[in-house]
């Protein structure tokens, strides 16, 4: 029997990185962002398995650029989905706040969980045995995946190489520091060599990185602006990666449409809507988030941008039909 391997994809965004585990019952979890769906196609193609051979996809939770490819394998090829049950609640209902598409004005197509997840389940590949973590903090039905024997762990967006999850308090709760220490301290306890995060480089030293992690958040308890400035940019540079770009012109009505740039002005930041956005745009150059190109507002991140007729479909679950899974 050949030996099951862990195949990592690092990505480009829009799309979060993805991990095959290629054995008897081939697993991928997460599927990228919903423009980028060939590309998910052609990856797991070139190393081996087909759309169709695919056992499962486990979602270490909701956002865009994590399950933006679920529709088109479920839709395709049939392939069962599975995520955590908190997750799998607000998803199959089609909550209008399921993954804060709607707050975050991210596009993503429609999908059912199959399977729905809790701390400490087993899922089995062949010949590895893969145990659900539930590792809140960057969204509330957060997982991350734990293979002993090997010491591997999956762990989403709780912690990368050089960064954390930007933490979303006014959808996940004020809490949301607390949550991610405290799945940090869990994954502590445990032996890992080696980690893969939903963006950036796998981890050949993920002890130092969870450090890391702790060390940022634990500071970020005391300085919530710091909190507050880490979530807008990193959700403004990724509006600015799937739109390819603002006009100069077109920015402060976007902005001011946008439900995550009026609570973050308003509570983080004690600021009118309309007093933010010149904050916003100064903090975005200045840090080297974005830069000015012909007028246009363009995000310094290495990303794909998707083609425009996939943008204008802007599907969101508010528009997701509950009786569609039902079929």
């Amino acid at each position: 029997m050949k030996k099951s391997s862990i195949i990592f994809f690092e990505r480009k965004f829009p799309s979060a990185n993805m991990i095959l585990i290629k054995d008897q019952l081939p697993i991928l979890v997460d599927t990228g962002f919903g423009s980028d769906v060939k590309e998910t196609e052609e990856l797991i193609k070139e190393v081996g398995v087909s759309p169709e051979e695919l056992h499962l996809i486990v979602n270490t939770h909701y956002h865009s650029d994590h399950v933006g490819g679920n529709f088109h394998l479920q839709k395709n090829y049939g392939v069962p989905i599975a995520a955590h049950k908190w997750d799998a609640d607000l998803i199959n209902s089609c909550d209008p706040e399921t993954g804060s598409a709607e707050w975050l004005d991210q596009p993503v197509e429609p999908y059912r969980v199959d399977t729905k997840l809790s701390d400490n389940d087993e899922i089995h590949t062949g010949s590895r045995i893969f145990r659900v973590l539930h590792t809140p903090g960057h969204t509330l039905g957060h997982i991350s995946l734990y293979e002993p024997e090997e010491e591997i762990l999956i762990c989403g967006d709780l912690f990368h190489k050089n960064d954390i999850g930007w933490s979303n308090i006014f959808r996940e709760g004020v809490s949301a520091i607390q949550r991610s220490l405290e799945s940090l301290d869990g994954l502590s306890k445990l032996r890992i060599q080696q980690a893969y995060s939903g963006h950036g480089p796998q981890m050949e030293n993920p002890m130092a990185a969870i450090d890391a992690a702790r060390g940022r958040f634990e500071k970020w308890l005391t300085m919530p602006e710091k909190v507050a400035w880490h979530a807008c940019k990193r959700i403004f540079s990724f509006t600015l990666i799937i739109k390819n770009g603002l006009a100069k012109e077109e920015i402060d009505n976007y902005l001011l449409k946008c439900g995550w740039f009026q609570d973050f002005a308003r509570y983080s930041f004690q600021l009118q809507p309309e007093e933010f956005i010149q904050v916003l745009l100064d903090e975005m150059i200045r840090s080297g988030a974005a830069s000015w190109h012909n007028n246009h507002l363009i995000a310094t991140a290495p990303y794909n941008a998707p083609e425009k007729t996939w943008m204008n479909k802007n599907i969101k679950p508010k528009e997701w039909k509950v009786q569609e899974f039902l079929k």
